[in-house]
């Protein structure tokens, strides 16, 4: 099932004031070396449900997104690899970032790249959301803000188009050059 047009628009706009916008979406590529020159996938996107972060729910979804992650059950089995790629329209909270992060610790098989449309609750220097961003980049998460070749394939991989083509709004740009410039100062420290 793919984002209507106007949700994925609503929810994604990187707007400087992102009012109203109590949701978190998470479109999502899954990767998984098949053999030397092929790769399987899977996509989709979730959203928070019941309270439960987005990104807690896809935890939940892993072991049917990712067959294998874990291993068999064998003794000495290797695992096999994943590579997870996420598009979300908020940055992970703190209380997320820590739990990926334990999750990530046990799963050396799995890299997570994350791209954010809009940084949650970074504003404030000594904010736990900076320091949860600072703790997944340590855990070697890939973290980066969503430029137009981002949006752009966001729309032609997850939303229901209808031929329509992606349409800037305005400030995309501007925005994602001012988020990208805020996200890398809170991951240099």
């Amino acid at each position: 099932v793919l984002l209507p047009r106007k949700k994925f628009i609503f929810h994604y706009k990187n707007v400087r004031w992102a009012r109203g916008r109590h949701e978190t979406y998470l479109c999502f590529v899954v990767k998984r070396r098949v053999g030397p020159d092929s790769l399987s996938f899977d996509f989709g996107h979730l959203r928070n449900r019941n309270g439960c972060h987005v990104e807690l729910l896809f935890l939940r979804y892993l072991g049917a997104l990712c067959p294998g992650l874990w291993g068999y059950g064998g003794t000495g089995e290797r695992r096999l690899s994943y590579s997870i790629t996420w598009f979300c329209s908020w940055s992970p909270c703190a209380n997320c970032s820590i739990r990926l992060c334990q999750f990530l610790s046990q799963m050396p098989n799995l890299r997570l790249r994350i791209f954010v449309s809009r940084l949650y609750f970074c504003d404030m220097e000594d904010s736990r959301e900076r320091e949860g961003l600072r703790m997944l980049k340590k855990a070697g998460v890939q973290i980066t803000i969503m430029s137009y070749k981002d949006f752009f394939y966001c729309w032609q991989t997850f939303v229901a188009r209808k031929q329509s083509k992606f349409k800037a709004w305005d400030e995309l740009h501007t925005n994602s050059v001012r988020l990208a410039r805020k996200l890398n100062r809170i991951l240099q420290v």
